[in-house]
């Protein structure tokens, strides 16, 4: 079984903010398949660091505008 991760990610949000981006766009724009992008958005995969700031590059934010970490 899984372990889901700690961080959690507003991907679902910002795909709706621009145009209502569909899952499989947002896979298309940097490389993945729609069932990587799927995983991340549920917490079940954390992306590597290099995918998370081409999501963050793609939506036009911060790296800590699309994923967060838990501090306590």
């Amino acid at each position: 079984m899984v372990k889901p991760t700690l961080v959690t990610n507003s991907i679902r949000q910002l795909r709706f903010e621009h145009g209502e981006m569909t899952q499989a766009d947002l896979a298309k724009r940097i490389g993945v398949t729609r069932q990587t992008i799927i995983a991340i958005e549920q917490g079940k995969y954390s992306p590597s660091l290099e995918m998370a700031f081409q999501i963050a590059h793609v939506f036009g934010v911060p790296l800590d505008d699309v994923f967060q970490y838990p501090t306590s």
